[in-house]
């Protein structure tokens, strides 16, 4: 259900977005014990993988009790509910899918199911390398819990089923704003439990630094809510802590700001003037306020192509100044100019994406300070037809909130690079063996960590990249919560 209720006050609502922000609104705990960085493992070779087996589930016993639909490999729409958005992922075979109804349902299924096959939660079905289906096991679909209710307060309660467009509508209607990711697809929980990066980043900061409560079913299958005040270990790691790990969560209360006048930008340049614009770009972002994000987008090719695309909180008369200025400091005439005045939900459906399931490699890493060489960039991009990289800045209101504050450690950073490059079955070892080749050169260039929305298996210490200091604590509560690793996959906390 989505209400669209007249706001009773911004005041109220104002102090939600702030308490949430504040940084004595999580104290860091203190220091324990954890294990030491392990290789990531494959799915078969995953520490439990040997003492899984489907047959010890009783399967029609969960069936019997769920208030939502089990799918087994022989049923009707099996087939179809197993898979994500990434073909390149459908040799994932799960036993079943529980398409579940309500946390009651998750916590039936966590503890059927738990200790004898893999568990994976899912939202929107997003994950990277296909995490969220794992062989022989049993997902855990939370797309029937979708709903989204707006109250009075100005917060928003949304099922963790919920995908970005139906978050954005309803927050949209009630006048209201949240800050989360791009493609409509996307489910609320993966976006909100790696951070949560987003077009409206630097004016309002990550989606989990509007995150007030969560309600989360643990390992034990107790259904609880998770708040600072409440559970502060388990609020903090939810926070950036990535997808998978701890706890499913089934809900998410959010505080939202007064949605804005937005306005939308593309803006596009010739061919090989790759090192001239980002030359400009890098000193222009980092210096214009924070109502403008504006990221920068490199095609690979001979020679590489860039554009940069936008968002600017505010009317296109205040926009326009600013894209004038970076014109004018990298001396190259746009080929295309696409500027655009929306509304808060019509601006997020501008970066929206594509509907369609899509076949691709990706990756990521973290520019902690915009990078010296930027002809060394242009040249790693140079015949390599097909795959992109983006830079998208960070700063503002992303670097208010100081990193242990939550899990989610690149709070001082410049920016996040996704590397991504389509693929088909066929091309995928080549397009892997690309992609790595990529990262391994930006991390020859100084440009290290990663992003955990945009996991990769073959990313170099990722437990590192990931998480950086935050990475001791999240050990040690994962331990707390999960201490028979029924959360487990190949990049969980628990081979961090």
């Amino acid at each position: 259900m989505t209400s669209a209720a007249s706001w009773r006050s911004d005041s109220f609502a104002a102090e939600m977005v702030t308490m949430a922000r504040d940084s004595g609104f999580h104290a860091p705990r203190a220091g324990s014990s954890a294990p030491t960085s392990a290789e990531t493992p494959s799915w078969d070779g995953a520490p439990a993988a040997g003492s899984y087996d489907p047959a010890a589930v009783d399967w029609e016993g969960l069936r019997g009790r769920l208030e939502g639909t089990l799918l087994r490999p022989d049923d009707v729409g099996f087939d179809d509910a197993r898979k994500g958005f990434n073909p390149l992922h459908d040799d994932h075979v799960p036993a079943a899918v529980a398409q579940c109804a309500s946390a009651a349902d998750v916590a039936e299924a966590v503890v059927t199911a738990g200790g004898r096959v893999p568990l994976a939660a899912r939202s929107g079905g997003h994950s990277y390398v296909g995490y969220s289906a794992p062989p022989d096991g049993l997902v855990i679909d939370l797309r029937r819990m979708s709903q989204v209710e707006a109250a009075g307060d100005g917060s928003v309660t949304v099922g963790a089923g919920a995908p970005l467009r139906s978050v954005y509508s309803a927050v949209g209607q009630a006048n209201r704003c949240l800050p989360a990711g791009s493609c409509f697809t996307v489910g609320i929980a993966g976006v909100t439990l790696g951070g949560g990066i987003g077009v409206l980043q630097r004016k309002f900061g990550l989606t989990c630094d509007h995150l007030t409560a969560a309600e989360a079913v643990t390992a034990d299958g107790r259904v609880l809510t998770a708040t600072a005040a409440a559970t502060p270990d388990l609020f903090w790691a939810l926070r950036g802590g990535g997808g998978g790990n701890l706890s499913i969560v089934t809900s998410l209360t959010f505080a939202t700001d007064p949605a804005p006048a937005l306005t939308v930008f593309v803006l596009t340049f010739p061919e090989g003037k790759v090192t001239e614009i980002l030359t400009a770009w890098q000193p222009w972002i980092a210096g214009a306020p924070r109502e403008m994000w504006a990221n920068f987008n490199i095609s690979g090719g001979n020679p590489p192509s860039c554009r940069v695309a936008g968002c600017f909180v505010g009317p296109s008369t205040a926009c326009y100044p600013l894209l004038d200025d970076l014109i004018l400091r990298a001396g190259v005439v746009p080929t295309g100019r696409n500027i655009q005045d929306r509304d808060y939900f019509n601006g997020m459906r501008f970066f929206s994406g594509k509907p369609l399931r899509e076949s691709f490699v990706a990756s990521s890493r973290i520019l902690t300070t915009p990078t010296p060489d930027p002809q060394a960039l242009t040249r790693l991009l140079t015949g390599r037809t097909g795959t992109s990289v983006i830079f998208d800045p960070l700063g503002g209101a992303v670097a208010d909130t100081v990193t242990a504050q939550t899990a989610f450690p690149h709070r001082g950073a410049f920016a996040t690079a996704q590397i991504y490059a389509s693929a088909t079955m066929a091309s995928e070892p080549d397009v892997t063996r690309n992609v790595a080749e990529i990262v391994a050169g930006l991390g020859a260039l100084g440009i290290g960590g990663g992003y955990v929305n945009y996991i990769d298996p073959n990313l170099p210490d990722w437990p590192t990249a990931y998480y950086g200091p935050n990475l001791h604590r999240l050990r040690s509560i994962a331990h707390d919560y999960d201490p028979d690793h029924l959360f487990d996959f190949p990049q969980s906390l628990h081979h961090a």
